[in-house]
């Protein structure tokens, strides 16, 4: 999973919509088979080597974009904060970042990936739902796409005796983390560099990963060599190209738009759980998965009348 930015309309550089919502619609599928190289990696090594290899070799390619900013900038940045501040943010971003994934790949191995990608979808609604802390209000839509998204996670997950599965619960609180680093990258986007925020907090979580899996788990060179393909997908595809394609979509999409885009791994990360996996939904599961899907577009649509306005 990859979150969006949140942006202001009026930072959206014109251009032609449909090549970017294109490259957004990619990324969303990247990111929703991505679900599917999770669990696969899953029979072979623990969850934080998972994330500390991945995201290790996912940091590698935000390299280039830094040296690209240097060089525009004629090897100097004017805005650029202090380097405690540069690193106290790479921290925070990537420490959240951890967060999210872990309690995500944790719940992988307890769920199926088409339900882990619904339900960290919900981060779209419980975003404008934390902004209650810095008094930002959501509309009636975000309420409405709300208790969807909640009637929905009900029929997914919670079973006929009133109880949640582990990993659909690990998920979840997730999910929050998810929406905390959406909220925390928004506000850090516009003071430092793509490039070098990226690679920082790919780093951070790659190192709290490392440390948190040399407590917690037997880590095994033949393991990672084993997983090695659901590992280099998860690094060069899914952190890599993905995140590059969602950047340069979103430089011409509305933020509200690039967010029901991207809302969509949800549904290919059902599809690869059941083209690959062979993974099966349930008649009220599916029910749950559409109004988890119908809540995260219709917390965006009053947003996206919005921007369209301006």
């Amino acid at each position: 999973m990859a979150p969006t930015r949140p942006e202001r309309a009026s930072e959206v550089v014109p251009g032609r919509p449909l090549v970017s919502e294109s490259l957004l619609l990619l990324a969303s599928a990247i990111w929703g088979f991505a679900f599917v190289a999770q669990r696969i990696a899953m029979d072979h090594i623990g969850p934080f080597t998972f994330n500390a290899v991945r995201f290790a070799l996912g940091s590698l390619p935000m390299l280039p974009l830094i040296a690209l900013a240097r060089r525009r900038n004629g090897g100097y940045a004017p805005d650029r904060p202090p380097l405690r501040g540069l690193l106290l943010s790479g921290l925070a971003a990537g420490a959240l970042l951890y967060g999210g994934a872990s309690l995500q790949q944790l719940g992988i191995v307890h769920t199926t990936a088409g339900k882990a990608g619904f339900i960290t979808g919900l981060y779209v609604i419980i975003v404008p739902i934390l902004g209650l802390l810095w008094r930002m209000h959501p509309g009636p839509s975000v309420w409405a796409g709300a208790v969807l998204g909640i009637v929905g996670l009900f029929l997914l997950s919670v079973t006929e005796h009133f109880t949640i599965g582990l990993g659909d619960s690990l998920v979840l609180a997730g999910a929050f983390f998810w929406a905390g680093h959406v909220i925390l990258v928004g506000w850090l986007i516009r003071r430092i560099d793509v490039g070098t925020l990226a690679f920082l907090q790919f780093t951070t979580c790659a190192v709290l990963s490392f440390l948190t899996a040399l407590v917690v788990e037997d880590i095994r060179i033949d393991g990672i060599i084993a997983a090695a393909g659901p590992i280099l997908y998860g690094a060069f595809i899914s952190v890599g190209i993905a995140y590059t394609l969602q950047l340069i979509g979103q430089r011409r999409t509305p933020p509200s738009r690039a967010a029901i885009i991207l809302g969509l791994e949800a549904v290919f990360a059902a599809v690869g759980g059941w083209a690959i996996l062979n993974e099966t939904l349930s008649s009220r599961a599916l029910v749950g998965c559409t109004l988890m899907l119908a809540g995260v577009i219709v917390s965006q649509l009053r947003l996206r009348r919005r921007a369209v306005a301006r």
